[in-house]
């Protein structure tokens, strides 16, 4: 339920001292915690340039990501705030907010690469927070998107036909929104009003050459427009006088600036309304505990001198996951058969039956817990034989437990209520399991219709894994048509030429129909 979710304040998520990017522990209990699918926004920009009063109003509190009014500045690392989502019933909305790029405190800029990438890859909706209009120094100040090829990873291994890894970067990366603060600007373009995005829009065309000058000019404005599927812009007016900014988060809306708290409202209701839940490759929806495990293989990746990889992460969490499916499967099996199994049963086909009807709902149980299985590893561990044989070894030894509640015995009566139960059990299932051993045939095709429940599952599985890749696979090409059109329109073919070769290469993965694996 929403109301579980109890975080009065920011905490911080990932810690960045002396250099070194680290995990709070205190922050992942918290994520453990949430079993919602979340919503993660993400707020990066220069530092002194207001973004935590944009988080603060996301959470719905004047006050909590720290606003500092010095130009000193006050987040350090990644902080994170969980709430109730305001719009979506049973989805958290996770706030992250991240330490000012630029410090001239700092020295090292080499975290703040870092932050911005796991901010990329952390979130569903990315907000880069600036100050003033897009222009040249606005570009240039956004150069750490121009280095998110030597950050990330989409696959673990390059592609052999030449395809760059960045390639992918649209089918994961989140939404883009451009929020412009003190904008002073009329927005209009030969003398024609035009909205914040045609603004972006504009902004973000190439210029024609190929000097050294106009490739620093185009790359940060081609890397926008390949790398994020969705792009949106908000501006806003100064909020109040600079002398009354140190005091922002103490003024209320009516002693600022009208149109800048529209402004915000505008922002706030785009957000609610429009991130979408932070989603995995695979259609596989992000909750805390995954989240929590995104944020530790990334940030373990960074310490080790490795690039964070999309592809290890999904399956560093298949992994886990997968391994709770089978213990979740095992623990429904045994549930089911206690509550339909009396040892010992009539005939071995009755029980082999039971074993059947349970051992299928523990499948199911298996597949809708699981995801990214390679090689049904996971699943060969719920083997017919294995299981059952597992449940009977578990009946040779009956504890004192069923007697507990039993007040009318005495301590002998016990004893001896517990031994006659013991012994009748071992007995049972030792003659049930002789009993296996001696009608092989019976167990053969026990195992053969088990395998056949197996295989009839998985390929329902594997075609629903199917539809979820032609459809992100359809998403990812249609946005790579929408930006070659764009490029074509501009008149710029060489750029469309890699472009082209993604879309050929893409198309040729489309038509290629993976088939089942059979276990």
């Amino acid at each position: 339920m929403a109301s579980a979710i109890h975080m009065p304040e920011p905490l911080c998520l990932i810690e960045n001292t002396n250099g070194r990017l680290v995990a709070n522990p205190k922050a992942l209990t918290i994520l453990s915690a949430i079993t919602q699918p979340v919503v993660v926004v993400a707020i990066v920009g220069l530092y002194r340039t207001g973004k935590s009063y944009l988080m603060n109003k996301l959470a719905g509190k004047s006050k909590g990501f720290s606003l500092g009014s010095t130009v000193q500045s006050h987040t350090k690392g990644i902080w994170m705030w969980c709430v109730p989502h305001p719009k979506k019933p049973n989805h958290s909305l996770v706030l992250l907010d991240t330490e000012g790029l630029g410090d001239v405190e700092k020295g090292d800029n080499q975290n703040d690469s870092w932050i911005f990438a796991l901010a990329i890859l952390l979130s569903s909706t990315f907000v880069y927070n600036s100050m003033g209009t897009i222009n040249q120094q606005a570009m240039d100040q956004l150069h750490y998107v121009t280095e998110l090829t030597d950050r990330i990873r989409a696959k673990s291994s390059p592609e052999e036909d030449g395809v760059e890894d960045s390639a992918d970067f649209v089918s994961f990366f989140p939404d883009f929104v451009w929020t412009l603060r003190d904008f002073s600007l009329d927005l209009e373009t030969d003398g024609q009003c035009i909205t914040p995005d045609e603004y972006l829009e504009n902004s973000l065309k190439l210029k024609k050459g190929t000097s050294e000058k106009d490739k620093m000019f185009n790359l940060p404005r081609l890397c926008i427009r390949k790398f994020f599927p969705k792009k949106k812009c908000f501006i806003f007016d100064r909020p109040t006088q600079r002398k009354q900014l140190s005091r922002l988060e103490e003024l209320h809306d009516d002693e600022l600036d009208s149109e800048f708290v529209h402004q915000a409202a505008l922002f706030c209701t785009y957000i609610f309304s429009n991130s979408k839940t932070k989603t995995l490759s695979g259609g596989i929806k992000v909750n805390g505990p995954r989240l929590e495990t995104l944020v530790l293989t990334y940030v373990s990746a960074i310490s080790s001198g490795d690039l964070p990889c999309m592809e290890n992460a999904v399956l560093a969490l298949a992994e886990i996951e997968n391994s709770a499916a089978v213990q979740k499967a095992i623990a429904h099996y045994d549930q089911q058969m206690d509550q339909k199994v009396q040892l010992p049963t009539e005939t071995l086909q009755e029980l082999l039956d039971l074993h059947g009807a349970c051992e299928r709902e523990a499948i199911k149980v298996f597949m809708k817990n699981s995801f990214k299985d390679v090689d049904q590893v996971f699943q060969k561990k719920l083997a017919a034989e294995e299981v059952l044989q597992e449940y009977l070894k578990s009946k040779e030894s009956v504890t004192d437990a069923i007697l507990q509640t039993d007040q009318t015995l005495s301590e002998k009566e016990k004893l001896i209520e517990v031994e006659r139960a013991k012994a009748e059990a071992a007995q049972a299932a030792t003659k049930m399991l002789a009993e296996m051993q001696i009608k092989n045939q019976q167990m053969m095709e026990q195992k053969e219709k088990s395998h056949q429940e197996h295989v009839r599952q998985l390929t329902e599985a594997m075609e629903k894994e199917r539809a979820q890749l032609r459809e992100e696979q359809e998403r990812t090409l249609s946005l790579k048509l929408e930006e070659q059109a764009r490029l074509l329109k501009e008149g710029f073919h060489n750029e469309n030429k890699q472009l082209q070769y993604e879309i050929q290469k893409l198309q040729g993965k489309m038509e290629e129909v993976p088939s089942c694996v059979i276990i």
